[in-house]
């Protein structure tokens, strides 16, 4: 659904541009800027393999972790009740550090998502590690692998790995899950978070995304970016702030207990949004000399657009840390204002694209 979302709205806003583009060429008849200038890139493949090398080391940590959760439910023969009561201190250290694991990767991926999921080499990578649906929700936008547990069952098509390993060390997917009560705080209450995981699944799909993660570093350093890849992830990336909006307005961040949203409940989406637009700025910076000879006052009006779309998105955030909980109606109202703003910045990235005779990949 996400991806869709995305092509359907580069479908959209090409078509717009492009009319806009003909309408005036009716009028002063311009041609292509054609320019001999060889456009420095390294930034943005230096600034992803800084991502994808983290992002190995900090997913083997995850999987390191869920391999002693493993080891140590195997040792009662998968009696998490028993585990629970015998092993209640070691049970919630190794879950704990399984869970920091877990929310130092995320973000580092954000970081890089602008990149992975605009580039249509690496964009399959984005679907399976965070983007890509279940097979059995929609299987038109569901990620590529099934999961083979150590026990034999198969998970087919569980939806994105960060997604899966969240749901399954939080608890937001019971059938990720144990049934076994685990009050971790012992006030009485089961509240959010306090589960024991499934060993079975934790494991199985922490030492995929451990793979995966390895795949994705591998890719990147054989990927050599061109003016058509950095233009192609602007005009593809900026103009997802209302999915990630929505996303953000369905979790527990705005619903608090009454979501039914299994992913990003436990980082908001908010920090996720202004980690990839970090990402996008990088390539920006990268492609500005090429915009520039176009028109640099446009070049500016587009780096300060990014930083004030960031900003925006920053100052909710704050808001949200510093207690305020937004209602479902305000999520909608300011995710549309962010759509407003980034349509506008894709649109004068697109322009300056056709100036150039650079083609957008849809």
């Amino acid at each position: 659904m996400i991806r869709l979302l995305r092509l359907n709205l580069v479908v959209g806003l090409l078509t717009l541009f492009s009319f806009s583009v003909g309408a005036c060429s009716q009028a002063s008849t311009p041609t292509p800027t054609v320019v001999t200038m060889t456009t420095d890139l390294t930034g943005i493949k230096t600034y992803l393999l800084e991502q994808t090398n983290a992002l190995v080391i900090t997913t083997a940590q995850l999987q390191t972790a869920a391999n002693r959760y493993y080891d140590l439910a195997q040792t009662f023969g998968f009696d998490y009740a028993t585990l629970w009561q015998q092993q209640t201190q070691a049970a919630m250290n190794v879950i704990t550090t399984a869970r920091e694991a877990w929310i130092t990767a995320s973000p580092i991926y954000e970081k890089m998502e602008g990149i992975v999921a605009g580039t249509p080499v690496l964009a399959q990578f984005d679907v399976d590690l965070d983007a890509g649906t279940a097979g059995d929700e929609d299987p038109a936008n569901a990620v590529s692998f099934d999961l083979i547990l150590p026990d034999g069952r198969v998970l087919s098509k569980p939806g994105n790995l960060f997604g899966v390993t969240e749901s399954t060390l939080w608890g937001t997917e019971p059938a990720f899950t144990t049934a076994v009560p685990t009050d971790w705080n012992g006030n009485g209450v089961i509240e959010f978070g306090e589960i024991l995981p499934d060993a079975q699944v934790l494991k199985a799909s922490t030492d995929q995304l451990a793979v995966m993660a390895s795949e994705l570093n591998a890719a990147a350093q054989s990927w050599v970016p061109t003016e058509r890849d950095a233009f192609t992830a602007l005009v593809v990336m900026v103009p997802t702030m209302s999915e990630y909006f929505a996303s953000w307005r369905d979790s527990r961040f705005v619903l608090g207990e009454a979501t039914t949203q299994r992913d990003f409940n436990v980082i908001s989406r908010l920090a996720d949004i202004q980690d990839i637009l970090s990402g996008l700025e990088i390539v920006y910076t990268q492609i500005r000399p090429r915009v520039a000879m176009v028109d640099p006052v446009q070049a500016e009006q587009i780096a300060i657009g990014l930083r004030d779309l960031k900003a925006f998105v920053a100052d909710i955030y704050t808001q949200e840390r510093n207690g305020r909980r937004f209602t479902p109606e305000e999520a909608d109202i300011l995710g549309a204002e962010a759509q407003n703003r980034a349509t506008a910045i894709t649109g004068q990235i697109s322009q300056v694209a056709g100036a150039l005779g650079i083609p957008i990949t849809e």
